[in-house]
């Protein structure tokens, strides 16, 4: 199984137009997905300072069927942009990259179970890890709904 990243993937057309006519798009504003997006795919909700962090819609549509998700431990540490674990899927494997700096506090056990849930529900239920936020600037540099949108757009041509 190859190790690719997110972005060296480039989403075809086909995956794009996927995700906008399942209408993924439409609920990305509402409160309760992700407030925050990086160029790599992942996100996080910000709540206080704790951030939930997973990948997006997008990158599972682009990864196809998850087979397997690796996560950290609690109490784990990880600067911004550091990998914090895995996905795999039946195409190929993917680090997955902190998008803010922080100690993780809770890791979402139902993937060990059932790591198809990412896509069905990647922004929902399906996150990854709950992280204490170190820097409240991190979130600063990132992606809000709409250049994520925009992003992926142009990603997709």
């Amino acid at each position: 199984m190859a190790t690719v990243s997110f972005l060296a993937r480039a989403a075809t057309r086909r995956t794009f137009d996927k995700v906008v006519r399942s209408n993924q798009f439409a609920s990305i504003g509402a409160a309760r997905f992700a407030s925050y997006f990086t160029p790599a795919h992942e996100y996080v909700k910000v709540e206080g300072n704790i951030g939930t962090c997973g990948i997006t819609d997008f990158a599972q549509a682009a990864l196809g069927d998850i087979v397997f998700v690796d996560l950290p431990e609690v109490g784990d540490s990880f600067d911004k942009g550091d990998s914090f674990g895995s996905v795999e899927s039946v195409k190929a494997a993917s680090d997955v990259y902190a998008p803010i700096s922080g100690t993780v506090v809770e890791i979402n056990d139902k993937l060990s179970d059932d790591p198809g849930l990412v896509n069905t529900q990647a922004e929902g239920e399906a996150w990854f890890i709950k992280i204490e936020m170190a820097e409240s600037g991190d979130v600063d540099d990132l992606l809000g709904p709409d250049a994520y949108k925009e992003h992926c757009e142009k990603e997709a041509h």
